[in-house]
């Protein structure tokens, strides 16, 4: 007799799908059908719920255990190689609670680092980063964080150029005026496919694929502007200009030399949409600094060749331009000066505000950038205001638990790094996305005590000393939905929790009881009642919009809402070009800020008050690649989301020996005798990790790229090194801010070597448990 099959709607980062249940067990999964391109990543679910490194129930490090619990010193060590061992949850989160008060009363509030880094779920209720900041809230408040590791660095600056952030966050001209009435598409860094399955808060359209074709149909010139070649999609037959990595200002400079230079600035736009052209005049053509910002110039610096750049800038004068850049381009020492300089080029040409044209970042980066302006409007649980109480730049954590009392510069303002003694965290991963990983590790056995939320097992959870299992989004009852698309999901709860796993909202429910501050997080309200109350707020703001969506209860068995298309197109700056007076924008002057005094008035040589170029101090014009000869590229996984899903057999299957694969151009394989296949030791000053080779004429010459994700491992080699056994690329990158002004991180600035590895390899552990003792 065949089993009865249940199936539940639900969402992820990686797309909506429907859950197939049978007898109490995720059995499969399929996409949602409304969505044209579905991404295969949300296959891993079946195999990821049920796991070898689910965490089954609450966790306490040893070592914490003798001596923190006990009221002993904390030694300082331990974190990421000790044993476990298993406690009630009631024990648990007393454990976490009577840490939580000590720190509090004893230090403040700003003792307490309150992380968080909000991938963990689709869902709107069970945000983890989301609760983190609200249960904080309740508490006292805390020391936590600010931007992103995406675009943190463009967060700051762009407001100062453009008065928002619009042009990095969203909204931006969307496809239907690009496909109307773009004639050149020029995308420095790419409009990598592999990126456009993802959307944060989830999607239930990935649309990508259609544009692109509808593009390539009608005839729009893409440039793919970056060292690898497979950052735009071969469909769309990109002109492939191969660039030194952290060089990209030294184009942009040259570029806008040339437009200059045959008298084509578009002085009408200048003069009435900007302010502080004549600054960057003079820096452009040497004024300045003696320095005429010449092809020739550029050339050597960029490894293009002058009269290839001279020709490529002629060929965007007087055509419909658009100017785009990949995220990822801003994720460099000094990355706030391309996006800086493309802005100025493209006032340069005079085309911001025109369909299709002008200037906008992060196409490609992420699934939604360029949709239609949906502006779905979905909300959490509210957060519980808190002024005064510091925020880092999301980058900077490591310095922070290393380096008490520091202070630090940052967008116009300083403030001193507290002494954090306690680290709370739920949602996201800090051993995936941030670099010198094994300085974090250090910086990590600073506080006294670490309280982790995640479901598995990841180097997070192993650096930590009380660990509570967190649900899955299966195994709990949300509402998900993304600014960026349609459709409003209802994420029905479809297995029971996995061993003991509770999810993120009645844990931190259950810590704010026991220290006081319960009603002003839960209010009282059910997991069930917050539902409702995140629903009611999205219709009304509907209906506001002339749109009344269904009740709740037909929304919950329907399984979606579809919210209708916007009429006509989005351009980005319309407005502002139509009437500058009757739609200023943010800045000082109203106007696009080619100089902005304000930076000026920083003092910062690094990022001063306009766009110029600044030598990164890792490139491959350094003194240091007569050392380090390859500038590593770490880029975002084709098979995983960040470091999400790492363990499935979707992404082992892409790996080579278990590790990570490093590609490379065949004369960079071949001057170190290496072939496809072969396990290879990445290294530089700081750090050292495996992976196994792949050959790619899709890479330049003196370029390598090592795809993030891979599960921080840390191992020791013969020699005593610390080495990483699994691949991940931020063992390598450096931990410095992009400048004082948005203190991004720096992962591309990052000068390695290669050779064979020909030591003894020890396997690689994705999955399983760390050691465990009896309590």
């Amino acid at each position: 007799m065949p089993r009865s099959r249940t199936v539940f709607p639900t969402l992820s980062h990686w797309g909506a799908f429907d859950a197939h249940v049978e007898e109490g067990r995720l059995v499969g999964v399929t996409p949602f059908s409304g969505d044209p391109h579905p991404s295969r990543l949300i296959e891993a679910w079946p195999e990821m719920l049920y796991a070898e490194n689910r965490i089954a129930r609450p966790a306490i490090r040893r070592g914490w255990l003798d001596t923190v619990a006990k009221g002993k010193p904390h030694p300082e060590n331990g974190r990421g190689s000790d044993v476990f061992v298993n406690v009630p949850w009631d024990e648990a989160l007393d454990m976490a609670a009577s840490q939580l008060e000590r720190v509090r009363t004893t230090f403040g509030n700003a003792a307490i680092f309150g992380g968080s880094y909000g991938w963990s779920s689709a869902g709107r209720l069970h945000h983890a980063r989301t609760l983190v900041h609200r249960f904080m809230g309740a508490i006292g408040g805390c020391t936590g964080q600010v931007t992103n590791y995406s675009y943190g660095a463009a967060m700051r600056l762009l407001p100062h150029i453009f008065g928002d952030d619009r042009t990095v966050a969203g909204p931006v001209t969307d496809w239907k005026a690009i496909l109307e009435h773009c004639e050149e598409f020029v995308a420095f860094g790419g409009i990598a496919a592999k990126n456009w399955q993802i959307q944060s808060g989830g999607a239930g359209l990935h649309p990508f694929d259609d544009f692109m074709a509808e593009a390539a149909r009608r005839g729009i010139r893409f440039t793919n502007v970056s060292p690898l070649r497979g950052d735009t999609e071969a469909s769309i037959s990109a002109e492939w200009l191969q660039i030194r990595p952290g060089t990209d200002m030294a184009f942009i400079l040259a570029l806008a030399y040339v437009v200059h230079a045959n008298g084509r600035t578009d002085r009408a736009f200048i003069d009435r949409y900007c302010v502080g052209f004549d600054r960057f005049e003079a820096y452009l053509t040497g004024q300045t600094d003696g320095i005429a910002k010449t092809p020739e110039w550029a050339a050597p610096i960029t490894g293009i060749g002058a009269e290839k750049i001279a020709a490529f800038a002629e060929r965007l004068i007087g055509r419909r331009v658009l100017l785009s850049a990949a995220w990822s381009l801003q994720r460099a020492e000094h990355g706030e000066q391309p996006y800086w300089g493309l802005a100025t080029l493209a006032a340069m040409l005079g085309q911001i505000g025109l369909p299709g044209a002008g200037v906008a970042y992060g196409y490609g980066s992420m699934n939604g950038m360029g949709n239609p302006l949906y502006e779905l409007p979905i909300s959490g649980m509210p957060a519980i205001p808190r002024e005064g109480d510091l925020k880092i730049p999301v980058a900077r954590i490591a310095d922070l638990l290393l380096s008490p009392g520091k202070e630090v510069d940052f967008d116009g303002r300083r403030f001193t790094y507290p002494d954090i003694k306690l680290v709370h965290w739920a949602g996201g991963n800090p051993f995936h996305h941030h670099q010198d990983l094994f300085r974090l590790r250090e910086a990590f056995q600073r506080p006294d005590t670490v309280i982790v939320h995640e479901p598995w097992w990841t180097a997070t959870a192993r650096h930590a000393d009380i660990v509570l299992p967190a649900t899955t989004t299966l195994e709990r009852n949300d509402i998900g939905g993304s600014s960026r698309d349609p459709y409003l999901f209802a994420m029905h709860k479809a297995v029971d929790p996995v061993g003991e796993a509770r999810d993120d909202f009645r844990i931190f429910s259950e810590l704010a009881d026991r220290l006081g501050a319960g009603e002003a997080f839960h209010m009282n309200r059910t997991e069930g009642q917050w539902l409702r109350n995140i629903y009611d707020r999205f219709c009304t703001r509907m209906a506001a919009r002339g749109f009344n969506p269904p009740d709740f209860e037909t929304f919950w068995a329907a399984g979606h809402v579809r919210i209708p298309d916007p009429e006509g197109s989005f351009t980005l700056f319309e407005e502002f070009r139509n009437d500058p007076e009757a739609h200023p924008l943010a800045t000082p002057s109203g106007r696009i800020e080619l100089f902005s005094q304000t930076v000026a008035d920083f003092g910062y040589d690094e990022c001063p008050g306009l766009a110029v170029w600044r030598e990164p101090s890792e490139w491959l014009g350094a003194e240091l690649a007569s050392r380090f000869p390859l500038h590593m590229i770490s880029n975002q996984p084709a098979d995983k989301l960040h470091g999400q899903m790492d363990a499935s057999a979707i992404s082992r299957a892409n790996k080579v020996g278990g590790r990570s694969g490093i590609y490379m151009s065949p004369a960079d394989a071949e001057a170190r005798g290496l072939r496809e296949g072969d396990i290879v030791r990445v290294f530089n000053d700081r750090g050292a990790c495996l992976a196994g080779v792949r050959i790619s004429d899709g890479v330049m010459p003196g370029v390598v790229c090592l795809p993030t994700g891979a599960t921080f491992e840390p191992l020791t080699d013969a020699t005593g090194r610390p080495l990483e056994n699994h691949g991940n690329p931020n063992v390598l990158t450096k931990d410095i801010g992009t400048s004082r002004l948005g203190q991004g991180p720096s992962a591309q600035t990052c000068l390695v070597e290669v050779e064979r590895y020909d030591g003894a390899l020890r396997p690689v552990r994705v999955l399983g448990q760390p050691p465990f003792e009896a309590a």
